[in-house]
Order: structure tokens, then C-alpha cells, then sequence
């Protein structure tokens, strides 16, 4: 359930990231279509906290470096270690394809890392970018490092939303899907949850945290290269010095 408030406030940093100056209340309340009072009400509540600052005098608002400082005490408190920034930045050079580095959210995947691809035509996630837990390889990368017991609790959770013609809808599609992923080696996805776009994603263990690592692109580039993809992803692990998840089984 998203919080209209908080949802707000989310989005008025977002204007202002893309904005990169100060706006006056009218022009913020112009550029979002909000009411002029609740814009008031939201940027007045942000000031007297010391969120929101006026540069100028009637020069309009622009967020003040408190969040910049905010921010930075939170990432110390919880970093992501330089080698998994390393790795999927390797990664994202040898396959030329946005690559991300996922942690579990409630029934998502959330994007705590993200390298994007220089191709014109690419998969444009950001950090922050969410992706469902079932309906995606970045997803069932994290859930295949869950006990069965563990599984079976988040599955009585979870709500069977259908994206597209290809999204697993059942409990027993996606087992099947992880014994087939363990079986070849790594997981596959095909426009799941964004339409023509093609993953392949492992799990990735880093102490006690659960991660995955997912290359995703288009499907007229990637869908026939994700065996190769996979490869490329499990040996750039194995140079890092960090576990490879088990091997295909022989055949």
C-alpha cells in the first residue's frame, strides 16, 4: 500500500534531481500538478525541518544538503562492500548489458547496485528499481538461497500479479523453475515483468547477506546469449574469489 504523503515527498526530490535548480511553489505546484495548498503544506513542512532551504531570497526552494548528510550516515551504516560494486561492474563490460546487483524487499528485488549499459538500446534501471521476487531471474536468484520452509512462508504472502503471458502464476511453476535454474546453472528470465526484456541472474552470497548479480538487455540481443552471458558471469565470480553457485548438473 504506497503513503500518499511519503509518496509525495519522493517525488518532489525526484523533480528536483531532474530539475537541478531552485522552483518556486507555483512552478512546483505547475510541474506536478498539485494543489497549490497541499504543495505548500508539503514544501513549508519540509523547511521547518530543515529539508527545504530558499538559496535566494524569493529565489524559490531547493532542497537543502541535510538529505546529502542524512544519506551518507545511512550507506556507512549499511555499505555495500567495494568488491560486489567491482564485480558487476566487470560484468557490465564484458557482456556490454545494464547489470545489477539485487536485494530482497518484502515480495521484491530492490536494485542497491546498478552499472548501466552504453548500448543505445538498453535495460534503464537505476538504484532504487524494483523488480517482483517470482517474476523475475534477479528474484528467484534470491529465492533458490532460502530454505524450503522459508520459501513455502514467503509464498502464502505472495500475490500472483500477472504481467505478461510469460509470468510464472503459480506455486508450482516456480519450483519448477528453480529446479530447472539449479539443474542449468543459472537463472533465466523472458519478459516476465517488462515486456522484451531478457535476464539471466545467480545468486551471490556475501556473508550473511542474500544478493543476486542480473545482466538483463533486450530480447533481439540478449534472449540466444544467455547461456553465454551466464558463463561470463560465472567465471568473473569465481575471479573474485567469491562461491560460484553449483554447477549445471552432468547430463
Amino acid at each position: 500500500m504506497k503513503v500518499r504523503q511519503a509518496a509525495n515527498v519522493v517525488t518532489l526530490l525526484e523533480y528536483f534531481a531532474a530539475r537541478g535548480e531552485p522552483a518556486t511553489l507555483a512552478e512546483i505546484a505547475d510541474d506536478l500538478g498539485w494543489p497549490r495548498s497541499s504543495t505548500f503544506n508539503i514544501v513549508g513542512t519540509l523547511v521547518e525541518v530543515g529539508y527545504f532551504y530558499e538559496p535566494r531570497s524569493r529565489g524559490g526552494y531547493y532542497p537543502s544538503p541535510r538529505w546529502l548528510s542524512m544519506a551518507q550516515e545511512i550507506a556507512e551504516s549499511d555499505p555495500i562492500p567495494d568488491v560486489i560494486r567491482q564485480l558487476a561492474d566487470k560484468v557490465s563490460a564484458e557482456t556490454g548489458e545494464t547489470t545489477a546487483i539485487g536485494s530482497m524487499s518484502g515480495q521484491s528485488v530492490v536494485f542497491i547496485h546498478v552499472c548501466q549499459s552504453r548500448q543505445p538500446i538498453r535495460y534503464n534501471a537505476e538504484i532504487g528499481t524494483t523488480v517482483p521476487l517470482h517474476a523475475s531471474s534477479a528474484g528467484r536468484s534470491i529465492l533458490a538461497q532460502m530454505e524450503q520452509q522459508e520459501r513455502d512462508a514467503f509464498y502464502r504472502k505472495l500475490n500472483f500479479e500477472k504481467f505478461s503471458d510469460t509470468t510464472p502464476m503459480s506455486i508450482d511453476r516456480i519450483e519448477s523453475d528453480l529446479r530447472e535454474a539449479e539443474a542449468r546453472g543459472y537463472h533465466q528470465s523472458d519478459s516476465e515483468y517488462i515486456a522484451d526484456l531478457a535476464g539471466v541472474a545467480l545468486p551471490l552470497a556475501y556473508g550473511s547477506r542474500r544478493l543476486s548479480i542480473v545482466v538483463a538487455g533486450p530480447v533481439s540481443r540478449c534472449l540466444t546469449r544467455r547461456p553465454q552471458t551466464a558463463q561470463a558471469i560465472r567465471r568473473i565470480i569465481a575471479d573474485f574469489g567469491m562461491k560460484v553457485w553449483p554447477a549445471p548438473h552432468p547430463t
